[in-house]
C-alpha cells in the first residue's frame, strides 16, 4: 500500500496471536434507537455473521423477554460461531442465559462514579462483591464468562484494575474493556491496554462506541497493544452513534496491517445491505468500505485514472468487498468517462452527437441538477433518435365525456409505419386515452407508467401545462418523456409517446 515496510512497524507492536471477531449487531446494534428485530430476522442476520467467518456472535439479551431466549437457543443451534448471551451480575440474568442453553456469558456492571452513584447506588465494595458472585456462579454452572467493568473509560484506574482483578481471581475467561460512553481517544488508549496487558494474563477484549467518531480507531491501537478480541458491529450500529465498524475493522486489518482474520470479505457489502434493510438503517452514502460513493467516481481527473488503473484512486479493489465501481455523471465529468458510460450502454455517437451530449452534461450540473444514468441513456438516445425517425406517432385523438358515461379516449398512432386506432376508457380523459395506448403497444413493448408529473409554466386558465412523466419495461430500463401544450391530455398523451420512443431505442440499442 505504501513504501513504509508496515512488517518493521509491526515488530514494535504487541500484536496479538489470534484476534477475535466478537459481532454484537444482535444485541448491541438492536440497541440502536427504532431497530426490533424479530426471531426468524435474528437467525437470519446469525446465519449471515456465521458464514461471515466472525468468532462469536453475542445473540442478545436472553433476561429481557422469553422471545430473545428462545431467539439465542434458536441461533446456537443454527450456527458453528460461539453464542453469547448478556447478562447483568444478576442471578436471575445469568440463569436466562442458561435457559437458552448458551455456553458463554458476557455480564457487566458499572464501575464509574457516575454509575455507582446515580444508576446501581452501591460503594465499590459492594461493586466488586457483586462482580465476584456473578462470575463465581457463571463458572460454577459451566459457562464460559467475558467481565466487563461498564464506563470502564471513566472509572479511576485503581478501582478498574481492582475490579478486574478480582474477576481474574474468580475464574473470568475474558476481560473486556468497554468505552461505554464513546470518549476514548487514541493516546489514552494505547497506554491503558498496555497496562492491562502488563497486568493481567488474561485475554483483554474490547467494546468503543462511536460518539467521538474515534471507535474503530481505538479498537485499532487496543489491538496493536495486544488486545485480543473487539466487540464490532455490521455497519457500526448500535447505541446513539454507535460501536466500532465490522466492516471498517477487517478491511483495514487485511489492507494496511497485513492481518488475515479468516473472514470472507467478499461477503462485507452484501451483510451490510441485509443488515440495512433488516434493522431500517440505510447507511450514508460515504460509508467507508460499503456505502453507495465508497468505489464512486466524477471528476474527470479521477475517472481517467481510474480507467487506466484502479489503484490510481481507489484503496483496495471493490471485489475484496463484494462491491462495484461506479462511474457517475455529473458536471466534473470528462469525456472519458463519458464514453465508457456510453459504451456500457451500447450506444453509438458520433462526434457531434456526443459534444452535444457532453454539452448538455454540464449545463444541467452547473444548474443543480443531478444526472442519473436513466437521465444519461435519454439524453443520449434523444440525440441519436434525432436523426432517427420515430417508431410511434399520434395521428389523432379524440375525447368523448358524459355525465352518465365513463371518459371516452379514441387514440390513432403509426406505429413502424403502420397505422392503428382504439377507443378505451377510464376514471378520466388522461387514463382512457393511456389505456388506449397501452392496448395499441401492447405487441411492440411493455411498459409501465411510474411517475407523473404535471405543472403550470404560467398563472391562468389558459396556462401551458408541462408534462413529465417515467417510464419502465420489465428489464429494469426506464425512460424519460417531456411534452409541452395547452391542453393537459395533449400535454400528457406526448409525453408518453415521447418515453415509449425512447424506451424502443433503447431496448433496440440494448439488442
Amino acid at each position: 500500500m505504501h513504501d513504509i515496510d508496515i512488517e518493521t512497524i509491526k515488530k514494535n507492536m504487541n500484536l496479538a496471536d489470534k484476534i477475535y471477531i466478537f459481532d454484537t449487531t444482535l444485541r448491541d446494534g438492536e440497541q440502536a434507537p427504532g431497530v426490533a428485530l424479530t426471531v426468524d430476522e435474528k437467525i437470519q442476520i446469525a446465519q449471515k455473521l456465521d458464514k461471515l467467518g466472525v468468532d462469536k456472535i453475542e445473540a442478545g439479551f436472553p433476561a429481557s423477554s422469553p422471545g430473545e431466549i428462545k431467539a439465542c437457543n434458536e441461533i446456537k443451534n443454527s450456527v458453528d460461531a460461539t453464542t453469547v448471551g448478556l447478562a447483568r451480575t444478576v442471578i436471575k440474568d445469568i440463569n436466562a442465559v442458561l435457559d437458552a442453553d448458551l455456553d458463554y456469558m458476557h455480564t457487566f456492571i458499572g464501575t464509574s462514579p457516575l454509575h455507582r452513584k446515580y444508576k446501581l447506588k452501591m460503594d465499590k465494595e459492594k461493586i466488586i462483591e457483586t462482580a465476584i458472585n456473578a462470575v463465581e456462579y457463571g463458572k460454577d454452572h459451566g459457562l464460559t464468562v467475558e467481565f466487563s467493568c461498564e464506563d470502564a473509560t471513566r472509572t479511576e484506574r485503581d478501582f478498574l484494575f481492582e475490579t478486574y482483578r478480582s474477576v481474574v481471581d474468580s475464574g473470568a475467561d475474558f476481560l473486556n474493556l468497554p468505552d461505554t460512553v464513546g470518549v476514548l481517544i487514541p493516546a489514552i488508549t494505547r497506554p491503558l491496554i498496555a497496562d492491562l496487558k502488563s497486568e493481567f494474563n488474561t485475554p483483554i477484549s474490547v467494546h468503543f462506541h462511536n460518539d467521538f467518531g474515534l471507535a474503530t480507531a481505538n479498537t485499532l491501537t487496543a489491538i496493536e497493544e495486544g488486545a485480543n478480541q473487539a466487540h464490532v458491529t455490521i455497519n457500526g450500529i448500535g447505541e446513539r452513534t454507535g460501536n466500532s465498524s465490522l466492516e471498517e475493522l477487517v478491511v483495514v486489518l487485511h489492507a494496511a496491517y497485513g492481518i488475515d482474520l479468516d473472514i470472507d470479505s467478499t461477503q462485507l457489502y452484501s451483510i451490510s445491505e441485509f443488515v440495512g434493510k433488516m434493522t431500517g438503517i440505510k447507511m450514508p452514502v460515504n460509508k467507508p468500505i460499503v456505502g453507495d460513493n465508497a468505489f464512486a467516481h466524477e471528476s474527470g481527473i479521477h475517472v481517467h485514472g481510474i480507467l487506466n488503473n484502479a489503484l490510481t484512486y481507489e484503496p483496495i479493489s471493490p471485489e475484496l468487498v463484494g462491491h462495484s465501481r461506479r462511474i457517475v455523471i455529473g458536471k466534473q465529468t470528462g469525456a472519458h468517462a463519458l464514453k465508457s458510460k456510453l459504451k456500457q450502454y451500447h450506444i453509438d455517437l458520433n462526434d457531434e452527437q456526443f459534444e452535444r451530449v457532453f454539452k448538455q452534461i454540464k449545463e444541467l450540473g452547473d444548474k443543480g441538477k443531478t444526472i442519473t444514468d436513466d437521465d444519461l441513456r435519454a439524453l443520449a438516445v434523444t440525440e441519436v433518435s434525432s436523426a432517427k425517425k420515430t417508431p410511434i406517432k399520434l395521428i389523432d385523438l379524440e375525447l368523448f365525456s358524459g355525465s352518465s358515461s365513463s371518459p371516452t379516449a379514441k387514440v390513432k398512432l403509426e406505429i413502424d409505419g403502420i397505422e392503428k386506432e382504439k377507443s378505451a376508457t377510464g376514471v378520466g380523459p388522461v387514463d382512457a386515452a393511456l389505456n388506449a395506448i397501452r392496448y395499441l403497444i401492447q405487441n411492440t413493448t411493455d411498459i409501465e407508467l411510474e411517475e407523473y408529473n404535471l405543472e403550470a409554466i404560467n398563472g391562468g386558465t389558459d396556462a401551458l401545462a408541462d408534462v413529465f412523466v417515467i417510464s419502465s419495461d420489465s428489464h429494469g430500463n426506464k425512460s424519460k418523456g417531456i411534452a409541452t401544450n395547452d391542453d393537459i391530455v395533449m400535454a400528457s398523451i406526448l409525453a408518453v409517446i415521447d418515453s415509449i420512443n425512447k424506451m424502443l431505442l433503447i431496448q433496440r440499442a440494448n439488442k
